[in-house]
This record gives structure tokens, C-alpha cells and sequence, in this order.
């Protein structure tokens, strides 16, 4: 009697694939862990690595010839520039993507510190007040600007010597001030008039045409420029001098210059400002020859009375407020 059964059922696999390996050669199986990096290996794209740019060799051209000024002579060479300058700085900066120098910053004292928390408890305002000038591009503008003077300057200082008739020190000045500020009517341009007061004459002198005054070893000079972008006026000045017996009526004017910096800010007081940079200046002294041989004198420095420092506004040089040192 035939007796019926179920159907035998088979499964098939799909055979593995082995790849051919030539006689004699063994080849060790992959693992899992080595598939795994292959594929990572291959989806990973190669990053092209961005070319650093070498860092400039500057060659030494020479010391400046004044006295005290610190710092190399034709050092914006560092940016890229020329000796002499004849890019404007702009370009050097926004077309390269930099970001416009800082410059030397002066920390607070202490004392201002401590008056800012006690006046505002809640906050710096002059934080707050830099966060909008940020926003609103002006200090882009102002830096912009002070980088004009510095280069401006730091050139100034390299043929600025004994025997130089003042008349064409001024011209080279803003003549390259409008180079480097790339001039443009009202928009951007010379500050003001420069300005070179000689020994007596303790600010605001220019000379003008036929001028035929020629610096001497032994004089004292004061020289005065501004820069102004949109009316942004950055005002700065130095003091020329070849003679070393000079030398501390140049500290007593830069020690109490950063004296005055540091105590200024939002909520100081402008009458102790003045007052910190006259202790300041008045607390050195200067020992110059008499007319006999080892005669000396010695001289106290002492703050000019009618001498102030002012307050800037948009195209106003002297705007409103005063900083009285005396």
C-alpha cells in the first residue's frame, strides 16, 4: 500500500565568494573591524591644507634719529607695506581680510576701577558703549584711522633730522597722510593743518609759505597731525628731540600722558584727570649747563596752565568738554 509523504523541502544559500589567490600566496580573511575602517577610509575626503604664509624677515634699515621714540624704524613693513608707504591701509587690511591693529592699550588703575563698580554697581557702561561702537562700525573707522597715523608717523620720524626746513617736513606729512588715507574730498582726508612748535612755542604753529625755519640740533619740536575718516578725527602728537639733555622733559610728557589715559573712562572726572597728569609731569626734573663751565641748573617741569586737553566730535577738533592741567 503506497502510503503518501510530505514533500522533502530544501534551502539553498547563495555560495560565498571567495576571491582567487594564487598559488603560494596566503591571504588572511578581513575582519569586521578592518571592513569597517576601509569604508571610512574611502568616504573621508581629503582636507587640502591651507599654505601658512612665512613670517616676514625684516632687514634693520637704520635707528630713528630722534630721541626716545622706541620701536623700529619702518616697522609697517610688518603689514605688508612699503618703505616708503604707498599702499593705502585699507587695502592692506579689509582686502586681505585682517582685522585692523589695536595699538598699545594702557590698563586702567586701580583706583578708576573700583570708582567705575562703586558709580555703576549694575554694570560697565563703557563695555556697553564699545559693543555698540563695534556694532555701528566706528571702531573700525577709528582704527582704520589710527593705523594712518602710525604709519603716517613712523615714516614722519625717518627723515625728520637736524637741517630739514619746516615747510618741507609739513608737506611730506600730509602729503603721504593722503596717500595712506586714500583722500576723498570730505570723506576721508588730513585732519588739520600740521603743526611743528619749536622750543617756546609749546603748540599749534604752522608755518606757512616763504617759512624758512630750519630744525636745529639743540631745539625741542612738537609736531601735531590728524587723520579723519567720515569725520572721525584721530589727533596725535610727539615731541622731536636729537639733544640728550632733553631726555627727561620727554619721559615727564610720556609718563604723564599714560597717567592721564589711565584714569579716563566713562564717569571719570575731568578736573581729576588734569589733576593726575599735572603730579605727574611736575614730579620730574631737568639739569641743563649754565652759561659758566660746570654750572649746572636744575629745573623743575612744571604743567603749562592754559595748555588743555579737549574733547573730539565729528569734524570738530576742539569739541566741548576740557581737561585743565593746573
Amino acid at each position: 500500500m503506497a502510503s503518501l509523504t510530505e514533500p522533502e523541502t530544501k534551502t539553498t544559500t547563495a555560495p560565498d565568494v571567495i576571491p582567487s589567490i594564487p598559488q603560494g600566496e596566503t591571504k588572511e580573511p578581513a575582519t569586521p573591524t578592518d571592513a569597517t575602517e576601509t569604508g571610512a577610509k574611502k568616504k573621508k575626503k581629503k582636507k587640502k591644507k591651507k599654505k601658512k604664509k612665512a613670517p616676514l624677515v625684516l632687514d634693520s634699515i637704520g635707528e630713528i634719529p630722534s630721541r626716545l621714540l622706541g620701536g623700529e624704524l619702518a616697522d609697517y613693513r610688518q603689514h605688508r607695506q612699503t618703505h616708503p608707504p604707498t599702499i593705502p591701509v585699507h587695502k592692506l587690511f579689509k582686502g586681505s581680510g585682517r582685522e585692523f591693529p589695536k595699538g598699545e592699550q594702557v590698563p586702567y588703575s586701580e583706583a578708576h576701577l573700583s570708582e567705575q563698580l562703586r558709580v555703576f554697581p549694575k554694570g560697565d557702561p563703557e563695555a556697553r558703549e564699545s559693543e555698540t561702537m563695534l556694532h555701528n562700525g566706528l571702531l573700525d573707522t577709528v582704527r582704520e584711522a589710527s593705523e594712518i597715523h602710525r604709519q603716517v608717523r613712523r615714516y614722519a620720524q625717518s627723515f625728520i633730522k637736524p637741517g630739514i626746513k619746516l615747510t618741507d617736513m609739513c608737506h611730506q606729512i600730509e602729503e603721504m597722510n593722503r596717500t595712506l588715507v586714500q583722500e576723498s574730498g570730505l570723506k576721508r582726508g588730513v585732519g588739520f593743518p600740521t603743526g611743528c612748535s619749536l622750543n617756546h612755542v609749546a603748540a599749534h604753529y604752522t608755518p606757512n609759505c616763504g617759512d624758512d625755519t630750519v630744525l636745529q640740533y639743540g631745539d625741542v619740536m612738537k609736531v601735531d597731525f590728524g587723520t579723519q575718516i567720515d569725520g572721525r578725527i584721530i589727533d596725535c602728537a610727539w615731541t622731536v628731540s636729537f639733544d640728550p639733555k632733553y631726555d627727561q622733559l620727554l619721559e615727564a610728557a610720556k609718563a604723564a600722558t599714560n597717567r592721564g589715559i589711565e584714569c579716563a573712562g566713562i564717569g571719570a572726572r575731568l578736573g581729576e584727570i588734569g589733576g593726575e597728569i599735572q603730579e605727574v609731569m611736575e614730579s620730574y626734573e631737568l639739569e641743563l649747563m649754565g652759561t659758566m663751565p660746570g654750572d649746572r641748573t636744575v629745573h623743575k617741569i612744571k604743567s603749562i596752565s592754559n595748555l588743555n586737553g579737549h574733547s573730539i566730535g565729528p569734524y570738530q577738533i576742539h569739541a566741548g568738554k576740557s581737561v585743565r592741567r593746573f
